[in-house]
């Protein structure tokens, strides 16, 4: 890519610490998030300058960004997230949103107090990742459920074959037998393939695991079948604000499938399908937390059941006190039988 000047500018803010997105609202109106809080930078970009730099990225992710093309995700080299929206929608100039990769964040091990994590609670979820329970990341924008899946990517044995699916490529990790998928839109007389058309080919290609970096419709109903048939460790993300309200967005979403399905026989396929929630927060001071670690546990009537096993209580996350009912599958995967007398 050339030197365009915002190009420029990722790169001289990418020696600061803390950075995670950077937002151009207008040709004047720029801003950076660094730690939780959005600041105003003095500075000040020309239309064919925001032009210039929209269509090089375009290029680079073999996409049209366009009127006729508005919306556009994509990646920049070092693995940020772009969005781009047109012109013409935003009534100024094109609206660009860039949301960092942080490359110092790579294994658990490596990132110390991540998301207000203790050691003994990043040990307990490697054992989620080894003991093969499917996990979903749920939590509101920008709070970093993309970068909770890609730590606990990061656990998975080398021996077992991962497929991944995306819309946009941000799954960052390291391992030997991955199929990386791209969903494309349909562009001209290209006909593309949405994230539910790959998943559902995915069941074809003999994955261990299915990773799909976020659920947004009728793929969830894919995505259950596969959990619950075999594909076990199976992970994605959910834009929710609970693990209440996770559930409720998968009774949702699962109905854009087109299935028409009893409301109880549609909570037993989650209730079945899910064993974890990961809830991902802003604490007070908007440092990004683990704020809630729910078990679902089948079903009672026609409501599925669910506990907390660990909650965000004075800077940190708690145990507490209910032993997750899946306890004998960790013990089997090697989490310590005192393990949760101690957090």
């Amino acid at each position: 890519m050339s030197k365009n000047v915002i190009f420029g500018l990722i790169e001289e803010l990418g020696k600061k610490a803390g950075i995670s997105e950077v937002i151009i609202n207008r040709l004047d109106n720029v801003y950076v998030e660094k730690d939780g809080e959005m600041i105003r930078l003095d500075t000040k970009f020309t239309e064919d300058e925001i032009e210039e730099f929209c269509q090089e990225v375009a290029l680079y992710n073999r996409k049209e960004f366009s009127s006729n093309v508005p919306i556009m995700d994509g990646n920049l080299t070092d693995g940020s997230r772009v969005n781009f929206i047109h012109k013409e929608y935003t009534g100024n100039t094109h609206a660009v949103t860039i949301r960092r990769y942080m490359k110092n964040i790579k294994t658990f091990d490596a990132s110390p107090g991540i998301f207000s994590l203790s050691k003994q609670w990043m040990d307990f979820f490697k054992i989620l990742v080894k003991a093969r329970v499917n996990v979903i990341v749920a939590g509101g924008t920008g709070v970093g459920k993309t970068t909770f899946l890609n730590l606990l990517l990061q656990e998975i044995p080398h021996k077992e074959r991962i497929i991944t699916i995306e819309d946009t490529r941000e799954l960052q990790f390291n391992l030997p037998n991955v199929v990386r998928l791209e969903a494309r839109p349909q562009v001209a007389d290209s006909k593309g393939l949405a994230i539910r058309d790959l998943l559902k080919n995915t069941l074809r290609m003999r994955p261990d695991r299915i990773i799909v970096g976020e659920v947004r419709g009728g793929e969830v109903f894919d995505l259950l079948q596969a959990m619950n048939t075999g594909h076990e460790g199976s992970m994605t993300s959910v834009h929710a604000n609970s693990p209440g309200e996770c559930l409720m967005r998968l009774e949702n979403l699962y109905m854009l499938s087109g299935y028409d399905l009893p409301i109880k026989a549609l909570r037993y396929q989650i209730g079945t399908a899910v064993d974890y929630i990961l809830q991902i927060r802003r604490d007070k001071n908007g440092h990004r937390v683990v704020h809630q670690l729910a078990e679902v546990g089948g079903m009672e009537g026609d409501k599925i059941l669910m506990q907390d096993v660990g909650l965000f209580k004075d800077g940190e996350l708690r145990f507490t006190g209910l032993v997750p009912s899946k306890v004998a599958k960790l013990h089997k995967a090697g989490l310590a039988k005192d393990f949760f007398l101690g957090t």
